[in-house]
């Protein structure tokens, strides 16, 4: 068994623990999975076989929110996709990206952490939890996935798991899709268990 594998398992193992062991806060039932970038078509894989393990073994309900699609919908629903290239070519690649971390947090946008909540408030926290998948979308630095982790802490019970392709910084800290020069640029929140290669 891989160490990918054998981390998925403990996972599960703190899934289907009554209480789940996911986290030391029962406020905060948030997770941050970690994954070398390179291994990121193996983990989908094992993502998959871990949502059917969950519903088929233990009638967990896994939703997968992919936070590519979120992304690529707020672009569109507000600026849109012509306006963002033209943006490029004149003001840069660094330019746009800020641009589009504003349409992501900017309450008169379209925020992240208000277009996720829409999708998990109908869920039932005693038998869902949510897989947020394709966070690479958000590379290299449109987005903080801690930030996102933050901003829904109370405004959800339903287990949440973040997929996270990175490294590990030390102890502290991860670095993002495993990008040089980007340290103190992860998803580390203190209260947030972290499973994978750490």
């Amino acid at each position: 068994m891989s160490s990918l594998e054998e981390q998925i398992k403990t996972l599960e193992k703190d899934l289907i623990n009554q209480p789940m062991r996911i986290s030391a806060y029962h406020d905060l039932p948030f997770a941050i999975f970690l994954y070398h970038p390179g291994n990121e078509y193996l983990c989908r894989k094992h993502i998959r076989l871990l949502g059917i393990s969950l519903e088929q073994n233990y009638k967990k309900k896994v939703t997968f929110i992919s936070i590519g699609k979120m992304l690529w919908k707020i672009i569109k629903e507000t600026e849109g996709i012509d306006a963002l290239v033209s943006g490029e070519k004149q003001f840069g690649f660094d330019r746009i990206q800020q641009t589009i971390n504003q349409l992501m947090t900017d309450r008169d946008f379209m925020p992240l952490a208000d277009l996720l909540e829409e999708q998990v408030n109908h869920l039932d926290p005693s038998k869902d939890i949510v897989f947020l998948v394709r966070v690479g979308a958000l590379a290299p630095a449109i987005f903080r996935a801690s930030v996102l982790l933050n901003q829904m802490h109370g405004r959800t019970m339903v287990p949440i798991i973040l997929f996270y392709p990175g490294t590990s910084e030390g102890l502290t800290d991860l670095k993002f899709m495993d990008i040089q020069d980007r340290e103190m640029s992860g998803a580390y929140n203190y209260r947030v268990k972290i499973y994978g290669d750490i």
